[in-house]
């Protein structure tokens, strides 16, 4: 949803995240990791670095 958000397509996406990273993304192997839920916390940086959006951990205890 975020991609589509930023008017970007999967595909798209997976050709970027490519560019930014020693591995090679597909739409179908982008589409199987977000399916699965298996995406790694390297792979979430860099797609929130893509998307222009940026990943934070908040404590939840602390209001």
């Amino acid at each position: 949803m975020l991609a589509v958000s930023r008017g970007m397509t999967l595909k798209k996406l997976a050709e970027k995240l490519s560019e930014v990273s020693a591995q090679e993304y597909s739409y179908n192997s982008l589409l199987g990791k977000l399916n699965r839920e298996s995406l790694s916390l390297k792979e979430a940086e860099m797609i929130a670095e893509i998307l222009e959006y940026k990943l934070e951990f908040c404590d939840l205890n602390r209001r």
